[in-house]
C-alpha cells in the first residue's frame, strides 16, 4: 500500500499535518490493501444454522417483488416459485444463480490513478450518503442545498484519506426532486476525479446517471468496464420493491456495478436477535445479488449490509451500538463464502453533534468495517443524526479517522529495519533513541500523525484558546474549501454532459415531492 506521497520541500511533523490538511486531487492512495487478517467470530456449525435459517425463509415464507414484471419473468424462467408477487427459491438455488458474479472488479474512475479495485482485500472509504439535512457549527442544522452537496465533493476529493466521491452525500432540496440527480452526478464527474455512485430512486434517474458516465468515459469504454454504480435498499422485511429492482437492473443490464443493501433496524424491520437478523439479511442480500445475475450473468454486485438496534424503551433508531457492530463481523464471514465483495458497516451514529458520543460510536461500528473484511464502506465521513444530517466537523474528524485506518490496515511490518536490532547497538542500555541513526531514518513514517488531534502539554493548549477538536475541525474544512482546487475536466466533454442535463431537465416539469 502507498499512501499519500510526502512534500519534499518540508520535513517533520508541521510538514506531515501541513500535507494531510492541503492535499490535492490525484495525491491519495487509491485504496488500501490490508495487510491484516479479517476477525471471524463464528464456527462452522453456527454459519451453516444461519445459512439453513436463511435457506428456510427464502423457500418457506418467500420475498415479494413488487411493482415489477420482468423481475418476476425472470425469476419464473430461473425455476423459482412465483405466486402473485411472492417468489420461493429452493434451498441451493441462489447460491448457484451467484457463481456467476465476480469475486473483485475495477470501479473506474476519470483519473485512472483512482481507480479501486472492490473486493479481496480491497478497502474503498466513500462518504456518507442520503442526508436531508446538513450542519455545521456557524449555521447549524439546515436542509441541504446543492451548494453543499458541491461543498461536501470538494473535501472528499482533497481528502488523502478517501478513495470514492460517493453518491448522494446530501440531498441538494433546493433542486427538484426529479431533476437533482443530475446536477448530483455532475457535481461529482466536475468537482472530483474519483469513481462516483449515481442515482437509484427511478429507473429513468438511473439511466440518466448511466448515460452520462458513457459521456464521461465514452461509450465503447462504458460498456466493457465498470464506471459507476448504485446503492440499493431493500424494503426490508423480505420486500424488494418496483422502484429498486426496475433501476438496480437497469445498471445491471449496462454492465453497471450495483451494491444491494438491507437496511434491517432490529425490532421494527427485522427480529431484535442478531442471528435472526443477519440471517434475514442474507436471504434478502442473496436475492437481490442473483436477480442481478439473471439480469446480466457476470454484472458487478457488492452483497451489501447495514444492520441497526432501536431503543426498545423509546423506539428511535439506535446506531453505533455493539450488537449490529458485532453482528458485521459474521455478514463478513457469510459474504465471504458466498465469494462476494462487501458493502457493511460505516461510521454510524446517533449523536446531533460532533462530540465524544459522535466519536465513540463511529470508531466502535467504522473498527467493526475494517475488521469484518468490508470492501466497500459507503458511510465513512459526516454521518451524524442517525443518518438524518451531514456535518461539516464531523466529515473532517472521520476522515481523520480514515488516515489512522490506514495504518491499522497496514499491520505491522517485520523486517530488519523494522526489527531495529542495530539502533540496539548504537543505543545500548538506559539511553534514548531520539537521536540515533534508525530514529532519524524512520521519523517521518513511523506512526500515524491526526491532522486534528492535539497532543501538545496542557498549559500550551489552554494558552492557545483551549479549543476542543469540533472547533478544530471546523476552521479546517473551511481551509480545505478555501484551498481546494478542481481537477482539469475537457471542456467537450463538460459541454456535453451540460447539453445533456438541459436537455433532460427541459423535458419535464418540475416534481418537488
Amino acid at each position: 500500500m502507498t499512501l499519500a506521497e510526502p512534500t519534499r520541500a518540508r520535513s517533520g511533523r508541521a510538514a506531515r499535518r501541513a500535507e494531510r490538511s492541503t492535499a490535492r486531487p490525484g495525491r491519495a492512495a487509491p485504496y488500501i490493501v490490508r495487510n491484516i487478517p479479517t476477525y471471524d467470530v463464528l464456527g462452522e456449525e453456527s454459519l451453516q444454522r444461519i445459512e439453513a435459517a436463511a435457506d428456510r425463509i427464502l423457500a418457506e415464507t418467500g420475498i415479494d417483488f413488487r411493482d415489477d414484471e420482468e423481475a418476476l419473468a425472470l425469476w419464473k424462467k430461473a425455476g423459482a416459485r412465483v405466486d402473485g408477487v411472492r417468489v420461493r427459491f429452493e434451498p441451493g438455488m441462489l447460491r448457484e444463480i451467484l457463481r456467476t458474479a465476480p469475486a473483485e472488479f475495477t470501479q473506474h474512475a476519470r483519473n485512472p490513478a483512482n481507480a479501486v479495485r472492490i473486493g479481496g482485500r480491497n478497502v474503498v472509504f466513500a462518504p456518507a450518503y442520503g442526508s436531508p439535512f446538513v450542519m455545521d457549527l456557524d449555521r447549524g442544522r439546515r436542509f441541504g442545498t446543492l451548494e453543499d452537496f458541491e461543498n461536501f465533493v470538494k473535501l472528499a476529493q482533497s481528502c488523502p484519506w478517501l478513495h470514492h466521491s460517493g453518491g448522494t452525500i446530501c440531498e441538494p432540496t433546493d433542486i427538484a426532486v426529479n431533476k437533482r440527480h443530475l446536477d448530483m452526478v455532475y457535481a461529482h464527474i466536475k468537482y472530483s476525479d474519483r469513481a462516483f455512485l449515481g442515482s437509484v430512486t427511478a429507473e429513468d434517474r438511473a439511466e440518466d446517471s448511466i448515460e452520462m458516465a458513457r459521456i464521461l468515459f465514452g461509450a465503447e469504454f462504458a460498456d466493457e468496464n465498470c464506471v459507476i454504480m448504485g446503492n440499493f435498499n431493500v424494503n426490508s422485511p423480505l420486500v424488494w420493491d418496483g422502484t429498486m429492482t426496475k433501476g438496480m437492473r437497469a445498471y445491471a443490464r449496462a454492465g453497471q456495478g450495483t451494491v444491494l443493501v438491507p437496511f434491517i433496524l432490529g425490532g421494527a424491520m427485522g427480529p431484535v436477535t442478531s442471528a435472526g437478523a443477519i440471517a434475514q439479511s442474507l436471504a434478502e442480500t442473496m436475492a437481490g445479488c442473483a436477480l442481478i445475475q439473471l439480469e446480466r450473468p457476470g454484472a458487478p454486485v457488492v452483497f451489501g449490509n447495514f444492520l441497526s438496534s432501536m431503543s426498545l424503551r423509546s423506539g428511535s433508531p439506535t446506531f453505533g451500538t455493539p450488537e449490529p457492530a458485532i453482528g458485521s463481523m459474521v455478514i463478513g464471514q457469510l459474504a465471504r463464502r458466498l465469494n462476494l465483495p462487501l458493502r457493511c458497516s460505516g461510521n454510524f451514529t446517533n449523536s446531533k453533534l460532533p462530540d465524544a458520543q459522535a466519536m465513540m460510536e463511529g470508531t466502535m461500528s467504522m473498527l467493526a468495517a475494517v475488521q469484518c473484511g468490508a470492501n466497500y464502506v459507503l458511510h465513512s465521513a459526516g454521518f451524524l443524526d442517525g443518518l438524518l444530517s451531514m456535518s461539516y466537523e464531523k466529515f473532517v474528524l472521520d476522515a481523520d479517522l480514515c488516515g489512522a485506518m490506514h495504518a491499522y490496515l497496514r499491520g505491522v511490518e517485520v523486517d530488519d529495519n523494522a526489527l531495529a536490532v542495530d539502533a540496539f547497538a548504537e543505543v545500548g542500555p538506559g539511553n534514548h533513541f531520539f537521536g540515533c541513526q534508525h530514529t532519524l531514518a524512520n521519523y517521518e513514517t513511523a506512526f500515524w500523525d491526526s491532522a486534528l488531534s492535539d497532543n501538545e502539554p496542557f498549559e500550551k493548549w489552554q494558552q492557545a484558546g483551549g479549543e476542543d477538536s469540533a472547533t478544530r475541525a471546523n476552521r479546517l474544512w473551511k481551509k480545505q474549501l478555501a484551498e481546494y482546487q478542481a481537477p482539469d475536466l475537457d471542456p467537450g466533454t463538460d459541454e456535453a454532459l451540460r447539453e445533456f442535463m438541459a436537455r433532460r431537465k427541459s423535458a419535464v416539469a418540475d416534481q418537488w415531492y
